[in-house]
C-alpha cells in the first residue's frame, strides 16, 4: 500500500487530501499544527476509510523533518508521495515586515520543504517516488499587502524546477501545484477578505487533482485553469495588471494599498507600562499585598474583550502560569491559534507584557519566566 505524507493537514487542502487519499487506499501521515484538528481528522479516516498517523509539529522547527520522516518509516515502513502543503502569510506592507515575519514566511514556504525533501530522499529514491510542492498564482503576478508570502512562493515555484531536473535522473517526480483561489479560510485568518466567492475553487478538488497526478506524474498541476490563464495575461501585461489592482484590490482578496508605509518595530508595539514598584498602591492597582488571583484579573481586564472575541481562554493563559517555566510568546500563539495571523500575535504578546507587568513573568532571552503563579495558595 502507499504512503502519503502530508503537511498542513490540519485545514484547507491539507485535510481535503488526507480524507481523499485515505479513502482511495493510502496510508496517510497528517501533519499540522492544531493538535485539536489532527486528532478530528484521525478519528474521521480511522472511523470511516483506513489507517492514518498524526502529528502536530511545526515544520519551521528543523527537528521536525527527520520526525516526520522517521513517523511515516516506522508506521508505515516507506514514502511514496510527499506533499509539502503547509503556509502561511503575514500581512502587511513588505518593507515594514520585521525579520522574525520574513524569516517565518520564507521558513514556512522554502527552507522548511527542501529540508524535508532532503530528509526523505533516501524512502524516496526507493520508491521512485514523487514531491509535490504547492504554491500560487502570486508566485508570478506578485500581490501587495501580503508581505513575504508572494515573494517566498515564488521561490517555491523555482525550487520546484530545480528539483524536478536534479531528481529526474533518480526516477524522482516533482510536480508543482498552482492551486488556484480556494474556498478556505487561509486569508480571512491573515485579516485579509479573500477573494469573491464567485471565484473560489474548493480543496476537495485541489485534492483530488492531486491525486490524479499522482498517476501521471505531470510538471505542473493547474488547478483552475481559467484563474491560470488570468495570471498569465496579468504576467504578459504588467501595466495594466498594476493598473487594474491598484483600482479592483478586492479582485484578489486584499486590502487597498496603503498611502504610506509605516515600518514596524523590532517587537511588537505595546503601551509603554511604568513597573508596578513605580506606582502608587492603590485599592484597584496589583501590589505585593494583593493575592495573585486577583493581580491576574487586574492586569487582563483592559484585553479580555479581545480574548473573548479572539477566543483566546483566560484559563489557557492561567495554565501558563507554573513558576519556573519558561515562555516562549511565538510557541503560546502557535498553541492557542493553530496558525496565528498577524493581530493574534499581537494580541498573545500583549497578554504576557501586561502580565510581565503584572509581576507574573520577568524577560528571559527572548522571551519570559515565569515567577509567580495565578493564584495564592494557601500553607
Amino acid at each position: 500500500m502507499s504512503v502519503i505524507v502530508i503537511t498542513g493537514a490540519s485545514s484547507g487542502i491539507g485535510r481535503a487530501l488526507a480524507i481523499r487519499a485515505a479513502r482511495t487506499g493510502y496510508d496517510v501521515v497528517a501533519i499540522g499544527r492544531n493538535r485539536t484538528a489532527l486528532e478530528t481528522l484521525a478519528e474521521q479516516i480511522g472511523t470511516e476509510y483506513g489507517r492514518v498517523v498524526t502529528a502536530a509539529l511545526d515544520i519551521t522547527d528543523p527537528a521536525s523533518a527527520a520526525q516526520i520522516v522517521a513517523l511515516a518509516r516506522e508506521r508505515f515502513g516507506r514514502l511514496d508521495v510527499l506533499v509539502n502543503n503547509a503556509g502561511q502569510v503575514a500581512v502587511g506592507p513588505l518593507a515594514a515586515q520585521t525579520d522574525a515575519e520574513l524569516h517565518t514566511q520564507f521558513d514556512t514556504h522554502v527552507i522548511a520543504p527542501i529540508r524535508l525533501v532532503r530528509e526523505a530522499l533516501p524512502m524516496l529514491r526507493t520508491s521512485q517516488g514523487q514531491i509535490f510542492l504547492v504554491g500560487s498564482g502570486v508566485a508570478r503576478v506578485a500581490i501587495h499587502g501580503l508581505g513575504a508570502y508572494s515573494p517566498s512562493k515564488a521561490a517555491v515555484r523555482s525550487a520546484a524546477s530545480v528539483l524536478r531536473r536534479e531528481l529526474k535522473p533518480e526516477g524522482i517526480a516533482v510536480t508543482y501545484v498552482d492551486p488556484g483561489a480556494v474556498d478556505t479560510a487561509f486569508m480571512t485568518r491573515a485579516g485579509m477578505p479573500g477573494a469573491p466567492p464567485s471565484i473560489l475553487v474548493s480543496p476537495h478538488d485541489v485534492a483530488r487533482q492531486i491525486l490524479v497526478a499522482v498517476h501521471t506524474r505531470p510538471r505542473v498541476v493547474n488547478a483552475a485553469p481559467w484563474q491560470t490563464a488570468a495570471v498569465a495575461l496579468a504576467e504578459a501585461f504588467p501595466q495594466l495588471t498594476d493598473s487594474v489592482l491598484e483600482r479592483n484590490p478586492q479582485l484578489v482578496g486584499i486590502e487597498p494599498a496603503p498611502t504610506q508605509i509605516a515600518l514596524a518595530p523590532t517587537k511588537p508595539a505595546l503601551a509603554p507600562v511604568e513597573p508596578v514598584a513605580a506606582k502608587a498602591p492603590s485599592p484597584t492597582s496589583p501590589t505585593a499585598e494583593t493575592d495573585a488571583e486577583t493581580a491576574f484579573d487586574a492586569a487582563l481586564a483592559p484585553l479580555v474583550r479581545r480574548m473573548e472575541r479572539n477566543k483566546l481562554d483566560v484559563w489557557f493563559v492561567r495554565s501558563l502560569l507554573v513558576v519556573g517555566n519558561d515562555i516562549d510568546p511565538n510557541e503560546v500563539a502557535l498553541r492557542w491559534a493553530g496558525m496565528p495571523n498577524k493581530n493574534e500575535r499581537a494580541l498573545t504578546n500583549e497578554v504576557l507584557a501586561a502580565l510581565e507587568a503584572a509581576g507574573f513573568l520577568v524577560a528571559s532571552g527572548t522571551g519570559f519566566r515565569v515567577v509567580r503563579a495565578w493564584e495564592t495558595v494557601a500553607h
